[in-house]
């Protein structure tokens, strides 16, 4: 459904010279650099899939996002939305996908939402039965009556964004892209707009993109994760996936007797090389170790052998600290995530 074969995307960044020669030398000879915001990323995101597609700021990610929708053209390399170019056939593509944006708005900025939608609804040439359906379920879900008569500009932005999660949705695109699509939004409505996008997929097929730093929306709407980082995808697959990625792994124990906490904690980091352990509420004790020279079961053997132990678990890798460490650059090499 979507496709991306070697996209590229650069810019060119017009220097400027300091001073006012400088600035007067630039009306006659300006010179500029070329960022490369996009390097080769290549994936592909079959139909029904529900991808997130994550990384720090600057990564990439918008421009892959406005390459996909038609926005921008990419400097080399070819991507496909449902079969089509979007930069090459820009009004049919827009008519199989919609679109969230946080800073871009979909809606008449001076009318109240019920008017978009019936403009949205003649433009897109919505059949009746469908429109009345969808309005349904936008009621049920985002309690979009709430919105009254308010125009657009006056909403919050919690508001307005209840508003665009619909109006995205409002035709029934093959595919949506949603960028951001719950921020402003409390914890019972960031739940209802992924459960009205993980009902559309489910009932309708709708293919799901999404870019997101809200580690519940990639989590409870995603069943695939590409991670994009300095503008190269370094991951594509499942969360669970992602998560065995981890180069640094824990276990959480708790003891009785002797030894003390912070003797505990200094034998554990002397006899264990690489290991780093700290204290955690309840008297446990946290003890992190490297996956390349350790694993659970000799960490967890130690600890048996060493401690009265009363507890003892191996938990997942937090997805945040797994993200947070790919994005500094202390994760496992590229070749390792793929």
């Amino acid at each position: 459904m979507i496709v991306a074969e070697n996209l590229v995307k650069e810019f060119k960044v017009y220097e400027r010279r300091p001073g006012l020669l400088g600035s007067l030398g630039t009306l006659f000879s300006r010179e500029h650099r070329l960022v490369r915001a996009v390097s080769g990323v290549s994936f592909e995101i079959p139909a029904g899939a529900r991808a997130a597609y994550i990384g720090a700021n600057g990564a990439g990610k918008s421009t892959t996002v406005k390459m996909l929708t038609g926005i921008m053209n990419p400097t080399s390399g070819r991507c496909l939305v449902a079969g089509l170019e979007p930069y090459r056939e820009r009004r049919r593509n827009a008519a199989n996908i919609g679109v969230v944006f946080g800073q871009r708005s979909q809606l008449w900025w001076d009318l109240p939402v019920p008017d978009s939608f019936r403009i949205l609804r003649r433009i897109h040439e919505i059949p009746a039965p469908v429109y009345r359906r969808n309005m349904a379920l936008y009621r049920e879900l985002l309690d979009l009556d709430a919105l009254g008569s308010t125009p657009v500009r006056q909403l919050s932005l919690g508001q307005r964004m209840r508003a665009e999660v619909a109006a995205s949705l409002l035709h029934d695109p093959a595919v949506v892209f949603l960028d951001e699509p719950t921020v402003g939004l409390d914890l019972v409505l960031k739940g209802a707009v992924r459960e009205l996008v993980n009902r559309v997929n489910a009932e309708l097929g709708t293919t799901v993109m999404l870019t997101s730093h809200d580690i519940g929306d990639i989590t409870s709407i995603c069943d695939q994760v590409l991670v994009v980082n300095r503008g190269e995808v370094v991951h594509q697959g499942t969360v669970h996936e992602l998560l065995r990625a981890a180069d640094t792994r824990a276990v959480v124990f708790e003891h009785q007797g002797w030894p003390a906490p912070a003797q505990a904690i200094a034998m554990i980091e002397d006899r264990l090389p690489g290991v780093t352990a700290r204290p955690v509420e309840g008297g446990r004790i946290r003890v992190e170790y490297p996956t390349r020279h350790s694993s659970a079961r000799e960490v967890m053997g130690f600890l048996l052998e060493h401690f009265d132990v009363t507890d003892c678990v191996a938990p997942e890798p937090d997805l945040e600290t797994v993200l947070r460490r790919i994005y500094t650059g202390r994760a496992e090499p590229r070749e390792a995530l793929l």
